[in-house]
Formats: structure tokens, sequence, C-alpha cells
């Protein structure tokens, strides 16, 4: 009898020590899986950071802002860009923007005593404000210009950033831009596209009716 009761306690202890024994690999082998599934998660997120970065660096290398930076007929520009902390937002932003372009000659036209003036960090907020003159928030191609100029009868207003209008026209096969107070610019280059958005140069920088 006592024999048997010893058997007894034998057999049910290795049961419970090979429970014990399964239980442990069971729960190692939980963790295994835990710590896999982390780890491919870390790694998916780490490739699309990576991704997500290369995009960002791709869309900005041929952001408005270097294509801008590209053309040495536009190095008036650059400089008024980063007077005003407008080259970063058109470098970064998704956009789209157009933007209509004045080139270097065009800056030229403008008395040099005005342009100083506008690039003193004193009037910071100015220059921006003739920028923005020549910015619209969407794509437009020249093509859609041209069609709009077409359907409108000949001329076609549209917003810019700064708030007002700028309104197209045609003269002969080049569209023309008039500003508030007359003053016309011709698009000299068109479509220079870019990741976000499309740029035009113009010849003449445009300029709202002063606030009286």
């Amino acid at each position: 009898m006592k024999f048997k009761m010893l058997l007894i306690v034998a057999v049910l202890s290795a049961i419970a020590f090979t429970s014990c024994k399964d239980d442990k690999k069971a729960g190692q082998a939980e963790q295994a899986e835990k710590d896999k599934m982390e780890m491919q998660r870390m790694e998916a997120e780490k490739d699309s950071e990576m991704k997500a970065n290369e995009a960002k660096m791709q869309m900005e290398s041929t952001s408005v802002a270097a294509k801008v930076m590209a053309a040495p007929e536009l190095s008036t520009l650059v400089s008024a860009m980063q007077s005003a902390e407008l080259a970063e937002m058109m470098k970064t932003q998704e956009g789209p923007f157009t933007v209509f372009a004045p080139t270097n000659d065009a800056f030229a036209k403008v008395p040099k005593a005005t342009l100083d003036k506008l690039m003193l960090p004193e009037n910071k907020a100015d220059l921006k404000k003739v920028l923005d003159y020549h910015v619209v928030n969407g794509k437009i191609t020249s093509a859609q210009l041209v069609k709009s100029i077409k359907d409108n009868k000949g001329t076609y207003k549209f917003k810019t950033v700064e708030g007002t209008e700028l309104t197209a026209m045609m003269s002969g096969d080049k569209v023309v831009l008039k500003d508030e107070n007359g003053k016309t610019a011709t698009v000299t280059k068109a479509d220079i596209d870019a990741s976000n958005g499309v740029v035009h140069e113009i010849d003449a920088v445009l300029m709202k009716k002063p606030v009286k």
C-alpha cells in the first residue's frame, strides 16, 4: 500500500513537472513571437520613415524654389524670396503653386531705390506682399490660362496669394498679365514644371495699387 502511494506521488510529480516544463516552453514561444512581431513592426516603421524622407527629398529637389534657384536669370527673385522668407515655403509646402517669376531684367526695370528699400529687413512684410502678388494657389499651366482667357472673351481675372487680382489677356500668341495699376508683364518662358506647382517667367515686376 505504501509503495502504491509512493508510486502515485511519483507519477503525479512527473506529470506536474512535465506540465510546468510545457508551460515554460509555451511562454517562451509566445514571448519569442511577440519579440518577432515587435521587430517586424519597428522595421516596417523604419522603412516607412525612410521612404517618406526619400519622397520629401525628391519633392524638395524639384520644388518651385529649386526650379527658381536653378535658373540664373531668376537670381534676383531668389534673393528677394530669401529676404522675405518665402524660399523655404516654396521648397517644403505641397502647394500646388503657380509662380509668375520676374526675371533679373524685370527687376532691373524697378527703380533701384525702391528695390533697395524693399530688400531691407525692416521692410520684409512689404517685400512679401509684392512677391505674394506673383503667386497663385493651384497649378495653372499656360494652356489652361490661354483657355480661360478665350472662354472669358479675352480677359481672365484670378486672385493671388496676396489677396488681390491679376488680369490675364493675349497679345498675339503671348500671355500678358496686367496688375492693378494697369502695368503689364509678358510671359517669356512658360510651364517650368515643379513637384509642387509650375513657374512662368515674366518680363516685369507686378505691383498692386498702394493703399491710400
